[in-house]
């Protein structure tokens, strides 16, 4: 009997593939990783500039590379054709908006396709480890109690330790349950997740029936996820968080391509479980509690790029992390530029798009592999 095993996990090699799946083998052909990684790289750039173009002011897209450049250093950008509002415009307002959406969107996919090599459940991500929940539980107590006229920074951090907390929940609950094997963090997660849900829907309910509603629509609008209101001064951390999460998750890819394989390969293999799984889960926590606290709850990203990215560069994590970051920043960004413009001068919650993307998105993966599973079994 032949046996196919994964080549990315060290000391195992491929088989032939039966026959019989010709058809699907020919579907797994796949572009040379580093051109990949070259389209989805000028496609970022190219992406972040358009969406700086897009808006109530259209701009040039040359233009905006000038008036960066000469923000970063005087007269970089050439001579001055541009007016003091467009730059502000530019600047100010898009800028720091696009970036964000870039840094959350990177992050989130990244967190997702570490979750789902973690656990070994593909529909694993932040959502169902209650860290998101707890998030808009902290930033939903703020707003209910009034103490958000302190800023978003306030805002901000109440809603990274409401992460925090659901985090050490799930841990505490998994850790009783007898250790933090993938089926006890999942349900912790879940556990965590829904009396977080429960607690932000009881502190909605309460500021309506006392007649606070604009903290109430102000809650829901912040649990639907958006940038607006974004600055420089939300970019910086969480593009550093992203950036050296993701790297700091590549370095451990080949424990997590262990895991695909199975918890006693990877044993065998030297990984040890329990602290591997508490570190990876640690550092996913925080970069989803960063995440969150800058953008809301924006769903779905981190549970479908990594599947788009399977489909274009396998299952290998050294392939999947990198390339998720980069589609993840792709994704949101484009979801961010919808989302400011189909219904302008009003604005629609990121998630509602992202939504309205994932649920047809995961219909046509869900076909695609009946009709792979028909191709088998002929």
């Amino acid at each position: 009997m032949t046996v196919t095993t994964s080549p990315n996990v060290p000391g195992l090699t491929d088989k032939a593939e039966p026959r019989g799946l010709s058809v699907r083998a020919r579907l797994r052909r796949r572009p040379p990783f580093w051109l990949v990684l070259v389209l989805l790289a000028v496609g970022l750039v190219v992406t972040l500039t358009t969406a700086v173009t897009i808006g109530p002011v259209e701009l040039p897209f040359l233009q905006v590379w000038q008036i960066v450049a000469d923000r970063i250093h005087p007269g970089l950008g050439g001579e001055v054709t541009w007016t003091p509002v467009r730059e502000q415009i530019v600047w100010d307002i898009r800028m720091p908006r696009v970036l964000l959406g870039a840094a959350v969107g990177a992050g989130l996919a990244t967190v997702g396709a570490t979750l789902q090599a973690l656990v070994r459940n593909p529909l694993a991500d932040p959502y169902v480890f209650g860290i998101t929940s707890g998030a808009s539980t902290g930033a939903t107590a703020l707003l209910a109690l009034g103490i958000a006229a302190f800023g978003s920074t306030a805002l901000s951090a109440a809603a990274f330790g409401g992460a925090v907390v659901a985090f050490v929940l799930v841990l505490v609950l998994a850790g009783a349950a007898g250790g933090l094997a993938p089926a006890r963090l999942i349900l912790a997660g879940l556990t965590v997740a829904y009396t977080m849900s429960a607690l932000t829907s009881l502190m909605i309910f309460l500021a309506a029936t006392a007649g606070q509603s604009s903290i109430a629509e102000t809650v829901l609008f912040w649990l639907l996820g958006g940038l607006g209101g974004a600055r420089w001064s939300h970019v910086l951390i969480p593009g550093l968080v992203t950036v050296l999460g993701t790297l700091l998750v590549t370095l451990r890819a080949r424990s997590l391509n262990a895991l695909l394989v199975g918890e006693e390969t990877a044993a065998t293999l030297g990984v040890n479980l329990g602290r591997f799984r508490l570190q990876m889960f640690t550092l996913t926590a925080l970069m989803t509690g960063v995440m969150v606290a800058v953008s809301g709850g924006i769903g779905f990203v981190g549970l479908m790029v990594p599947h788009a990215v399977r489909l274009i560069v396998g299952s290998d994590n050294r392939r999947v992390l990198p390339v998720s970051m980069l589609l993840g920043a792709i994704f949101l960004v484009w979801a961010d530029v919808v989302a400011r413009t189909v219904v302008a001068p009003q604005e629609l919650p990121i998630g509602i798009i992202t939504a309205l993307v994932g649920a047809p998105f995961f219909v046509a993966i869900m076909r695609s592999k009946r009709r792979l599973n028909v191709v088998g079994e002929r």
